[in-house]
């Protein structure tokens, strides 16, 4: 780097800079169960709003935009990626951007991260790594803050004496928001790629948002006009996991297929939480249907000896049988699942299959937050994509919708006219989700703000 174009280092120390994104956040903390009141009188035009969004679906993943890339220079870009899948998405992002400036003959971008073992094994040199913190487990939210509070600061010094021409975090609003606030008092704008989905749980939230983003990057279809409605600058990208299922088929289920999917999640707790349970679930399917073979899913080993450990507990490894690996062979030989809310959902409407979802939470504040807080329609974002609620959710404490659960995952599986309707939901879920692309799509507005220089 030439240090002649870079400027010397000015603006708020570092550790002043981080201290001050720590007591904001302490604050937040504090005042939270006021802003949540103060929320309350707004709160059923705020739903019917989301709703409405929810049922329209109307953002379409706009071209890739025009951009120059100066030439006599590299552009330097940092990256920030707080858990796997952000930095999966960092990952091919930062591969974009280099091919793009390579199409350009411009010199290749100089990027520097926070991230994991991803972004490194592509040369990229990292400054902190809260990917491999978020994969072994949180210790706890204070204990985790020095931490956090320590990675703010390397971030700050980094932005303030480098000053990036862009600075793109990817998801994870809570790391992201308060590094987005810091490198913007050095200059450097800011491209958030996957907005936050504040619309679902803490609307209010916004407006902070609104004054730390340069654009923010949509990947639902919804979200456009909700982020829009409060003068949020955006550009709609569509889903990045569709770019990693780019090279495999859409298909349909097998109408001869007995192997029921069970996804039970890829985190520990959450394994732990909702395995035993689902594995309960499945009464009416081995009565109506026994002859079904019960496939629980998994990508990689991790998990092997909690999983076959819970199967000893339940007495369910006559039922269930655990396979790793080919997790998309797997969902292709399906007819049904039964799984956990989360982007494995992705995954299964990517093979077209009626799909129960259940998430169960273990405390009381969580349930009391499902029913009081979140202010859109479905968790289950093949529900969102519809705008209906194609595919049955249940979100619960202790015991739950057993008996209604059980029976839905049997008529998933066996009965013929409710396979059909949730058919036709999937296919408009599917077409909502859109095609391929969102990562170039990304790449082309990162460049483009990179192009328009630094912020005042």
């Amino acid at each position: 780097m030439n240090s002649s174009e870079t400027p010397a280092p000015t603006g708020m120390l570092p550790r002043t800079a981080a201290r001050l994104e720590l007591a904001r956040a302490i604050g937040g903390g504090l005042v939270a169960p006021l802003r949540f009141l103060a929320h309350l009188p707004a709160r059923a035009r705020v739903r019917r709003e989301i709703a409405a969004d929810v049922a329209a679906g109307a953002g379409i993943p706009g071209e890739i935009p025009d951009f120059e890339i100066r030439k006599d220079r590299p552009l330097r870009i940092f990256l920030s990626a707080a858990e796997a899948s952000g930095e999966i998405h960092g990952a091919s992002l930062a591969k974009a951007l280099w091919k793009a400036a390579e199409d350009r003959s411009a010199p290749r971008p100089e990027i520097i991260a926070v991230g994991g073992e991803r972004l490194r094994a592509l040369g990229i040199t990292t400054i902190g790594d809260p990917v491999a913190r978020a994969e072994t487990g949180f210790d706890g939210v204070l204990q985790s803050l020095p931490y956090y509070v320590g990675l703010l600061e390397d971030a700050a010094r980094h932005a303030r004496e480098t000053r990036p021409d862009v600075v793109v975090p990817i998801d994870s609003p809570a790391l992201h928001v308060p590094l987005a606030r810091m490198v913007r008092r050095y200059g450097s704008p800011v491209v958030h790629v996957v907005a936050p989905q504040y619309w679902g749980w803490a609307p209010w939230r916004v407006g902070a948002y609104r004054k730390v983003v340069d654009r923010a990057l949509t990947i639902l279809p919804h979200e456009p006009a909700w982020f829009g409605r409060h003068d949020v600058a955006t550009a709609h990208i569509g889903h990045p996991l569709l770019d990693a299922l780019a090279g495999v088929p859409v298909t349909e289920p097998d109408p001869a297929s007995r192997v029921l999917a069970l996804l039970p999640g890829s985190r520990r707790g959450v394994i732990r939480r909702n395995l035993p349970w689902m594995i309960t679930a499945l009464g009416a399917l081995r009565a109506e249907h026994p002859d079904a073979e019960i496939r629980i899913l998994q990508s990689t080993p991790e998990h092997r000896e909690l999983i076959e450990g819970i199967l000893a507990e339940t007495q369910g490894g006559d039922r269930a049988r655990l396979v790793v690996g080919d997790l998309h062979g797997n969902l292709t030989e399906a007819r049904a699942a039964f799984a956990v809310s989360g982007t494995i959902l992705t995954d299964v409407l990517h093979h077209r299959l009626p799909t129960v979802v259940v998430y169960r939470v273990s405390k009381r504040l969580e349930t009391w937050m499902y029913r009081n807080v979140l202010t859109c329609p479905y968790f289950a974002s093949t529900n969102l994509l519809a705008g209906a609620e194609v595919l049955p959710e249940h979100c619960f404490r202790g015991h739950g919708p057993m008996e209604t659960v059980s029976k839905e995952v049997a008529a998933a599986f066996g009965d013929e006219a409710r396979r059909a309707a949730y058919g036709a939901g999937i296919a408009e879920a599917a077409r909502r989700l859109g095609s391929a692309g969102a990562i170039e799509r990304a790449a082309g507005h990162v460049l483009q703000v990179a192009s328009r220089g630094r912020i005042a």
